[in-house]
């Protein structure tokens, strides 16, 4: 986490003296640069705790073209059950957006890799596809993610596969600079991802409060999975991974 942290923490301070860094004249006219730095109080991810319902910082930077393809690296500290003693998760992305009319599309593929992992295959691919439009003062999004057989998901097969689909609502509350959003989520599949279920479902609700740069959020998270469930797979210690929870998050963006 430390590691983590110092990157984070240099992010932190490169807002404070660089906050737009499309403005610089070294970027070329075509490209807009931007990132963020992020405290949570629990990094969730599809529902299931990340950080062993603690605290984790986040950081990330995102390379825009004009012609809507990017690319973007994102990274949170972790806790070592998620993948055999990584304390460290770095997603790699490259993507397209494109808006037509009202919808906004973006496709890609996500690569989530796992720094000291003790040689275990634990890094994974993983394509995507989303659209989202505006109603008025509210924006709806539908997205799927599948990641195809590969080792390092596996249960109990050699290869194993994984899907997500969710949709969510967001809107701004009128006149004030609050947003709310609500997510639901469905992951599809035996494998690691799933702790070898055929299925489950995570949901949540944020609200957040922006001030210039900065984001101040909390939100309500909550699966339908058991403390039994895949044998006490989403158990750590005497913590349940997937039990529904309440997380702050303080973030900047530059």
């Amino acid at each position: 986490m430390n590691k983590m942290f110092f990157a984070v923490s240099a992010l932190v301070l490169a807002s404070a003296t660089a906050p737009a860094f499309a403005q610089d004249s070294d970027v070329p006219a075509e490209l807009t640069v931007s990132g963020s730095a992020t405290v949570v109080s629990d990094y969730r991810f599809r529902g299931v705790s990340q950080s062993d319902k603690r605290f984790a910082v986040q950081g990330g930077m995102t390379v825009t073209h004009a012609s809507g393809f990017y690319g973007s690296v994102w990274g949170s500290s972790i806790d070592d059950y998620v993948a055999n003693g990584s304390d460290q998760e770095i997603d790699f992305a490259l993507g397209y957006s494109k808006t037509v009319g009202a919808a906004t599309f973006d496709v890609g593929v996500l690569y989530y890799y796992y720094p000291g992992s003790g040689g275990v295959n634990s890094d994974f691919m993983e394509p995507y596809a989303s659209v989202k439009g505006s109603f008025g003062p509210a924006t709806a999004k539908v997205g799927i993610s599948y990641a195809p057989k590969q080792h390092a998901i596996a249960w109990n097969n050699g290869r194993d596969d994984n899907t997500y689909v969710y949709g969510e609502l967001s809107s701004g509350v009128p006149n004030t600079p609050i947003s709310v959003t609500a997510h639901v989520g469905e992951s599809f599949g035996r494998s690691y991802l799933t702790g070898g279920l055929k299925n489950y479902t995570d949901w949540s609700l944020n609200a957040s409060y922006t001030w210039e740069n900065l984001t101040f959020g909390v939100t309500y998270v909550d699966t339908d999975l058991k403390r039994s469930d895949a044998s006490g797979f989403f158990v750590s210690g005497n913590r349940f991974e997937a039990k529904s929870g309440v997380f702050a998050t303080v973030g900047v963006a530059f």
